[in-house]
């Protein structure tokens, strides 16, 4: 909210609000995963990681939906005015609902407690974290390096596909808004898809390093095959499509990636997946620069080219290294 104002101050001002706002939702990911380790039993991990996640990607939704109407009937400022003040009604329902444990929830009966905690015995609370111990471990290195490779196609989509809908497919503002609409829809669905899927296998008897393995397979793949067809579609419903299908299958990482951190170590589930998501976030920045740059020195092609390829790299490593068993106390 305070954006519009900074921006007419000036661009230090600027800048370090939209700092202060990346600090705010650097927090956000590792908090969700250090409560859901706490509160979900590994029977139900992927389908509720998955609801959880599909909350952004709905999100992404309502502000490529309704962005191009604010703007232009109320002008730009008011795409941060009404989005953060939804914020500050959310802020005081989170501390008024949420708990970070079924064991500090008053709310909830003892035999909830008991279907949730299982036979886990509590633990004290994490005084220290032992640094050395985690980036010791093969996995943990896994993760960080597929969640690069995952997030630099990840991240191009999300800054670049309302340009290369007016640059190549030649969409109005209003239109470039509702086609970009459709791929995060898709997430929504797929994602919830993969976690039933995931977590049926599991109930099943499939071991949780084979599930996780298909699921981040499927997630890479995927975007990868139908990002490599962009260069060979002739009409802008085929790109559209090629697009809505890429992310569709992104959404598969939720059972897979962005499910490991709990299984490897659930007591360390927020850390592992701040370790990891470090890596992601600097591959949005590095390649939401790079696409800018193979734009001005070469095509569209090019960029896919680099995220099929990362797509590619990453599903190697995770069939080799990942796990899906517990590897810290």
């Amino acid at each position: 909210m305070a954006t519009p104002i900074a921006a007419k101050i000036g661009l230090p001002v600027l800048l370090f609000v939209r700092a202060c706002m990346g600090i705010g939702e650097g927090v956000a990911m590792p908090a969700m995963n250090n409560l859901l380790s706490k509160w979900i039993p590994l029977s139900e991990r992927s389908r509720s990681l998955a609801l959880v996640y599909s909350g952004m990607y709905l999100g992404s939704v309502t502000g490529l939906a309704f962005s191009p109407s604010l703007i232009h009937k109320f002008s730009w400022p008011s795409v941060f005015w009404s989005f953060g003040s939804l914020g500050a009604f959310w802020y005081l329902a989170w501390q008024r609902f949420a708990s970070s444990s079924p064991l500090e929830d008053p709310k909830i009966s003892a035999e909830e407690k008991k279907l949730i905690l299982g036979n886990n015995i509590k633990k004290e609370p994490i005084k220290e974290i032992p640094w050395k111990l985690l980036l010791s471990k093969a996995p943990v290195w896994v993760l960080i390096v597929c969640h690069f490779c995952h997030n630099w196609g990840t991240f191009i989509l999300l800054t670049w596909m309302p340009t290369y809908y007016c640059q190549v497919l030649k969409f109005n503002l209003m239109e470039s808004g509702l086609f970009s609409v459709l791929p995060w829809l898709t997430m929504a669905i797929a994602a919830n898809l993969g976690g039933w899927i995931a977590d049926t296998l599991v109930s099943k008897g499939v071991s949780v390093t084979n599930v996780r393995k298909l699921m981040q397979s499927v997630g890479f793949l995927g975007p990868a095959f139908f990002l490599s067809q962009l260069s060979h579609v002739t009409s802008p419903f085929s790109a559209v499509l090629c697009m809505t299908c890429s992310q569709g299958f992104d959404a598969f990482s939720q059972s897979g990636l962005y499910s490991n951190h709990q299984d490897i170590g659930p007591r360390y589930a927020g850390v592992l997946l701040g370790l990891s998501n470090t890596a992601g976030v600097l591959a949005g920045v590095l390649g939401t620069a790079a696409t800018g740059y193979i734009l001005q020195h070469g095509s569209w092609d090019d960029v896919f080219k680099v995220a099929v390829g990362l797509y590619l790299f990453g599903t190697l490593i995770w069939n080799l290294f990942a796990t899906g068993e517990r590897i810290f106390d």
